[in-house]
């Protein structure tokens, strides 16, 4: 294969987006929920000027540019402009405290910080700045669009080039950054267009944070399709209602914890439904009772996903539960277009009915960890990505989820991991040790709960909240702290505590009280 040819089978989000721009010029591209419409040639101008800007700062093709904004036009267009450049948007959890947003921005060595108004307190008590610029969307940054070129310019981005760093909690107590490529986006929205029956020209409802995968990459596809994406400003049930009664959406994202209130608001509303081809997410931690009822509803099934920011869609969210229907059991389905092997530690495929960990290849696959050499070298082992995910295969070639090799809460669709709790409460001097358990909960899912040993038992879990509060993004706060004393604590033989004794202690506990 020369040079040419190779170059020739390939493309990127921004190409494909500026080919929709010459078809579609004239059709609705982003809408706002106060009734603002950004046309596709619009919103392509937008994007030329944002690139040219981008320019003028000195950002080149592999740079990273970082944003902490809410859901906005601007977020999408300065997405789209850095799909052009072959730049990397590093995009920024304004959940998290001040220490970790600290981390994840020093972590990717912008070259230059995008921020709105509303997050502009949280990135200066994070002590980002100088010298990397910072530039605040509002008056002063539409004065510098407009005075930026709004000519197209050659797009610099190629197939195998970061688009987005999107960010993961980390197993040890710092999160890390996730590299997707312009190659693995194209093919997560083929393969969401193919597996969830979703089609070019339903709206997307992007309510989502956009630093997440749920959001970003949805609206992504839906702009390379030349499709409209409705922008709305975090979960707000009553604009969510009204929209189901207005578009004809593909995939209406619904997480634990924002079901209830859904239920709520369109029967208070009384909506129908204009057309909803699937809906949810992560059926696993939600109450079977709510899927029956939102599917009815909305007069769509309910999607039965198991993926990661790392994977996309795939390995296993290509079933559906039917509408009305009360799940008695959570089988997944292997998606097309991607291997998967269930291995054993020596990384030998294990036989059918015994629980293996998860491993995949396919073009979904996100290219990496941003620099963490020892990391990508221990997940990435024979060529294969280790999800850290344990299944069972049945009979019939479906997947049973059997638990986590990495030891993770899932909550509210947030993944924690135990050690960047266990990190801030073991900062404590007066703390012998601790360690951190899942609970189950009726409206996020999951919860975390710490166990903690005192070496001095004036030690209030009043205080031990206060310093998770000031460490930690608000959906890693422990639940409930319970005290034990150190001899209460199991440990293997090599004096690593048992977290799963732990947590069948807490549970048992419970039950009794």
């Amino acid at each position: 294969m020369t040079p040419l040819t190779q170059q020739a089978g390939q493309t990127s989000v921004g190409a494909l987006f500026r080919g929709r721009v010459e078809l579609h010029p004239d059709n609705p591209a982003l809408q706002t929920t106060d009734g603002r419409i950004i046309s596709y040639r619009e919103l392509d101008e937008r994007v030329n000027r944002t690139a040219s800007l981008l320019g003028s700062i000195g950002v080149q093709r592999g740079d990273r540019v970082a944003i902490l904004s809410e859901n906005r036009p601007e977020y999408l267009e300065l997405l789209l402009a850095c799909a052009q450049l072959g730049a990397i948007l590093a995009c920024q959890n304004w959940r998290l405290a001040p220490p970790e947003l600290a981390h994840c921005v020093k972590l990717v060595e912008p070259r230059v910080v995008f921020v709105s108004e509303r997050h502009w307190a949280l990135l200066e008590k994070a002590g980002i700045g100088q010298p990397t610029p910072v530039v605040q969307f509002g008056a002063d940054h539409e004065a510098r669009l407009a005075t930026a070129s709004p000519a197209q310019a050659a797009i610099a981005a190629q197939a195998e080039d970061g688009l987005m760093i999107l960010y993961t909690s980390g197993t040890t107590g710092l999160p890390k950054g996730a590299v997707i490529s312009h190659r693995a986006e194209i093919a997560r929205s083929l393969v969401g267009y193919l597996a969830l029956g979703t089609r070019p020209g339903d709206t997307c409802l992007c309510w989502g944070p956009l630093f997440h995968m749920a959001a970003a990459e949805p609206a992504l596809s839906a702009l390379m399709a030349g499709s409209k994406v409705i922008v709305v400003d975090g979960f707000r049930p009553d604009e969510i209602a009204r929209q189901v009664g207005l578009e004809q959406l593909g995939h209406l994202l619904l997480m634990p914890g924002m079901i209830e209130p859904l239920i709520a608001e369109l029967e208070k509303q009384q909506i129908v439904a204009k057309g909803v081809r699937v809906c949810g997410a992560m059926a696993d931690l939600v109450p079977a009772h709510q899927i029956a009822r939102i599917t009815e509803l909305l007069g769509a099934p309910y999607v039965n996903t198991f993926g990661s920011t790392e994977t996309g869609a795939p390995p296993a969210s290509a079933n559906l539960l039917e509408v009305g229907q009360v799940p008695t059991k959570l089988s997944k389905q292997q998606n097309l277009f991607c291997e998967i092997r269930l291995v054993d530690p020596d990384d030998r495929d294990v036989p059918p009915g015994s629980p293996g960990e998860l491993a995949i290849r396919g073009p979904t696959v996100f290219s990496g960890y941003w620099n963490a050499p020892e990391t990508n070298a221990k997940d990435f082992r024979g060529g294969w990505f280790h999800m850290g995910d344990m299944f069972v295969r049945n009979p019939d070639g479906t997947l049973d989820f059997v638990d986590r090799v990495k030891y993770m809460i899932k909550s509210g669709g947030e993944n924690i991991y135990p050690a960047e709790i266990e990190r801030v409460l073991l900062l404590d001097s007066r703390v012998a040790d601790a360690i951190v358990v899942r609970r189950p909960d009726p409206k996020w899912g999951e919860v975390p709960v710490a166990v903690v040993a005192r070496k001095d038992d004036s030690l209030q879990a009043s205080e031990l909240l206060d310093r998770c509060r000031s460490e930690l993004a608000g959906y890693k706060q422990p639940k409930d702290v319970v005290f034990v004393t150190l001899e209460q604590l199991p440990r293997s033989t090599t004096g690593k505590i048992q977290r799963h004794e732990v947590e069948a202690w807490l549970k048992s506990r419970q039950a009794g009280a």
